[in-house]
């Protein structure tokens, strides 16, 4: 128990103790004025009903502040039940929106995944196309190569002929 209830359940007993010691005095009639008259009355008997009174007065007062406090605690209690589920709610909206945002950004990114891949395989049919004309490039080259090298040879092997065509005549002639 917290010390004040300890406290006041002492100065109660203490006051209910003091009250059976001195009973007699307490019932003794007393004359007591009560301002427009005076009336014969145990003094002792009116001052225990009034500590009697507030006492349970401030004990009805006591409860009725803790059942407030309950029902305002239990009242707060649903309010952030309430609030949490809408925050709740709102996170969910929240990650199916994410949800929703991440599989949009999937879908792109696997269409422009696919757009490369063929653009990929186009990639891959020009350069084959340009390996195939390269190499047909280099066949025409080399064949003009040897064409070119067969008329030289062949302007060469004239020249001999002409060269010794001309060379005994002009051995000849000399």
């Amino acid at each position: 128990m917290k010390f004040r209830t300890l406290f006041l359940l002492f100065i109660l007993g203490a006051t209910a103790g003091f009250s059976a010691l001195n009973w007699d005095a307490f019932v003794t009639p007393t004359t007591l004025s009560v301002g427009v008259t005076d009336v014969q009355a145990p003094i002792g008997v009116i001052m225990l009903g009034v500590v009697s009174f507030l006492t349970a007065y401030f004990l009805v007062f006591v409860i009725y502040v803790q059942a407030s406090a309950l029902f305002d605690s239990r009242r707060h209690a649903q309010e952030l039940q309430a609030n949490r589920e809408l925050a709740d709610k709102a996170e969910a909206s929240r990650f199916t929106e994410l949800r929703s945002f991440i599989t949009t950004e999937l879908q792109q990114l696997a269409r422009q995944r696919e757009n490369a891949g063929s653009s990929a395989t186009d990639n891959s049919a020009t350069l084959a196309r340009l390996d195939r004309v390269e190499k047909e490039l280099l066949g025409a080259v080399e064949q003009s190569a040897s064409n070119l090298a067969a008329t030289l040879g062949t302007i060469e092997d004239r020249l001999e002929r002409t060269e010794r065509a001309l060379l005994p005549a002009a051995t000849t002639r000399s």
